[in-house]
Order: C-alpha cells, then sequence, then structure tokens
C-alpha cells in the first residue's frame, strides 16, 4: 500500500506485538513446518491482504519457528520422537527437561514430572531452560505482547489458560468466544475439526506451561494450538499434510490476530 513494503516497518520498542512460536516440543515437526509457511504468508500478505496490512501497520508479529533448536537437531540426527531440550540433568544420565513445563506458573505442581527420565520432567527450577529464559526476558523486556500463541501437535485443539489450575481464567468468556470463532475458520477450508476450551478441562492438568505463564503475565490472548492430526500418524505427520495444515491454522491464527487488533486492551 502506498508503495510500502513490510521492510519499511521498523517498530519500535512500545509497539504492540503478536508472538507465535512453533517447535517447543522437537518431535512436534508439522508446527515448525507450518512456521515457515506462516512467515512466508506473512512476508507476502503485507499491502495485498487488507486485514493482514492493518494488522502488521498497527502491530510487530514475532514469529519463533525453531523454539528447541537442540532438541530438534537430535530428531533429525538421533531420535525422531525426542520431546524435550537437551540440557544435561546433574546426577542424572538422562537427558533434557520438557520446556512446556518449565515455566513460572505453577511450576512443580500437579502434569509434571520431578523425574529427569520423564518426558515431562519440569527441570530443576523455574526458567531453568535457555529456550524458556530466552522468550520470558523478551515478553518481559517488551513490555507490550497483547496475544501470544504457542503451537503443538497433535489432537486438534485450541486452548487457553489455565493448565495447571482449575481457576477459571478472568476473561474466560472472551477466550472462549474468540477460540469458537477461529476453530470456525480453520474447519472451513478443509473440514478439520477442533476441539476448544481450557486446557485443563480439554486436554489434562498441566503445571508450568508456556500460555499459564503468558496470560498470569497480563497477555490476554494467550492460546495454544494442538495441530493435526488426532492421532493415525501423530508426530509421524506425512509431509502431504504440511501445506493444508498450515493454510487452515492460519486461518485461526487471522481470527484470534483480527481481534486482538479490535479489541485493544
Amino acid at each position: 500500500q502506498n508503495g510500502q513494503t513490510l521492510e519499511d516497518h521498523t517498530g519500535g520498542a512500545n509497539r504492540p506485538a503478536i508472538w507465535i512460536d512453533t517447535g517447543i516440543h522437537s518431535r512436534e515437526w508439522v508446527t515448525q513446518a507450518s512456521g515457515v509457511i506462516f512467515a512466508k504468508k506473512i512476508l507476502e500478505g503485507y499491502g495485498n491482504d487488507a486485514s493482514l496490512t492493518s494488522i502488521l501497520d498497527n502491530f510487530d508479529i514475532f514469529l519463533e519457528i525453531v523454539t528447541n533448536p537442540d532438541g530438534f537437531a537430535f530428531t533429525h540426527t538421533k531420535n525422531r520422537m525426542w520431546r524435550k531440550t537437551r540440557s544435561l540433568n546433574s546426577g542424572s544420565s538422562c537427558v533434557g527437561v520438557d520446556p512446556n513445563r518449565n515455566w513460572d506458573a505453577g511450576f512443580g505442581g500437579a502434569g509434571s514430572s520431578s523425574n529427569p527420565c520423564s518426558e515431562t520432567y519440569r527441570g530443576p527450577f523455574a526458567n531453568s531452560e535457555s529456550e524458556v529464559k530466552a522468550i520470558v526476558d523478551f515478553v518481559q523486556n517488551h513490555g507490550n505482547i497483547k496475544a501470544f500463541i504457542s503451537i503443538h501437535s497433535y489432537s486438534q485443539l485450541l486452548l487457553y489458560p489455565y493448565g495447571y489450575t482449575s481457576k477459571k481464567a478472568a476473561d474466560q468468556e472472551e477466550l472462549d468466544a474468540v477460540a469458537k470463532k477461529a476453530v470456525d475458520a480453520l474447519q472451513s477450508l478443509h473440514g478439520t475439526k477442533y476441539t476448544y476450551g481450557s486446557i485443563i478441562t480439554t486436554i489434562y492438568q498441566a503445571s508450568g506451561g508456556t500460555v499459564d505463564w503468558t496470560y498470569d503475565q497480563g497477555i490476554k490472548y494467550s492460546y495454544t494450538f494442538e495441530l493435526r492430526d488426532k492421532g493415525r500418524y501423530g508426530f509421524m505427520l506425512p509431509a502431504n499434510q504440511i501445506i493444508s495444515t498450515a493454510e487452515e491454522t492460519w486461518l485461526a491464527l487471522m481470527v484470534i490476530m483480527e481481534h486482538t487488533r479490535d479489541h485493544p486492551y
């Protein structure tokens, strides 16, 4: 628009922002692949898609595609089903921490493990993992992130806080309404059906999770996705489903981003 490209936007320290991360669990390959497609949509949509253009005129979008790089590398070289980080655990031969149990939100509570050999090992203390601490520091230093979306697979779910407590989020009614609109948009493309709701009531109790922490930091629009499928292929989703998965998910992301744009707080 007006001859501008996305590169003309230099942002600023206080510019409101939207965060999206993929691949915090390294084996969830459809998420990192989708993140690459999201980046392409952001770059190519500016100036061509009116709604996305208006979002980018008002918000920065931070997109972290490989949120667990050491784990991701390990899934390519040694163990395709690796979930955790690759940090060394003092006093144990078992490696890694579950980076979605390592946040300072109900840390150490039910739905996480104190056993370093467990897939859901929470780590020795909150934010012990550099991958988590880097995001925590970024969010706190930025101070104006309005939506935070963390993308996992699989199960076809759109979830909002809380996971560590059965207490309802203060904004539950609004979060639920936006989630319904988002899953309806997602389903409209290929008929993929998602369930939505709070983490603890929809999937299971989980403490130390990303979006519980971001919500408690005041980021109202905190959501987590579980992408395709429902278990037929699970983490081994075929590559021929990448594009359709990313494109339907993008429609849901647009609903959340548009709502964030239109409901400042």
